[in-house]
């Protein structure tokens, strides 16, 4: 079975992928990323209403970029002005405003939750897109938690999933230069020599379909 499989995708039939579901509970994640997440149109999804979840107490859950809570000064003004807009969300419904209207002074940073689902297919593909070096910091981060429990749960499926990087080449302009390709271009060649020495330590038939030890002596 698992060598039909491998057959399958390496001719590129993916459709054999949409039989599979996986589901996943996404927490924590910033509405600034969510609204990446959700352009993934082949991947399904139930995201928490801020309409009818209304934040008591002037606290909603935020994310703070690492670059900003890097920085003691700009962190602290980080804070300040969620706390600012949490008084003002909390004014808003004090005053009888519904949850649905006070609910637009909330930041992009306010955190969500959401339940995902997908065939293999869709987040092989969500998977190619998202762990990219290029893909924003924080679906980043979500996209290899991801691919992490998928290559447990099914590692013949998501044998090579990844960034292009991972199967040996890259689509963006400035691939060249990103250090993950070129570790995983080095990792390649770095094999392709281990191979080659393998060769001429066993007598095996080089690449040109000599003896590589007879090679040697030639």
């Amino acid at each position: 079975m698992i060598k039909t499989v491998e057959r399958v995708r390496s001719a590129g039939h993916h459709s054999t992928l949409e039989h599979n579901i996986y589901v996943f509970g996404v927490t924590g994640l910033s509405r600034a990323a969510t609204h990446q997440l959700v352009r993934h149109r082949h991947l399904q999804f139930d995201q928490q209403s801020q309409r009818y979840l209304a934040f008591k107490a002037a606290q909603f859950p935020y994310v703070k970029p690492h670059r900003i809570s890097s920085l003691p000064e700009v962190s602290a003004r980080f804070d300040a002005l969620m706390q600012e807009i949490g008084a003002t969300y909390q004014a808003l419904l004090d005053a009888g405003i519904p949850g649905e209207d006070a609910r637009f002074v909330l930041p992009n940073a306010a955190a969500s939750q959401l339940v995902v689902s997908g065939n293999a297919r869709a987040w092989y593909e969500f998977l190619t897109l998202r762990t990219c070096n290029m893909a924003q910091w924080e679906i980043r981060e979500m996209a290899f938690q991801v691919l992490r429990i998928l290559k447990r749960q099914d590692p013949v499926l998501f044998k090579d999933a990844g960034a292009t990087c991972v199967r040996g080449y890259c689509n963006e302009t400035n691939g060249p230069e990103c250090p993950r390709y070129i570790a995983v271009v080095k990792a390649q060649i770095d094999s392709g020599k281990r191979a080659e020495q393998w060769l001429v330590e066993h007598g095996k038939p080089a690449r040109n379909g000599k003896n590589a030890n007879a090679e040697k002596a030639e």
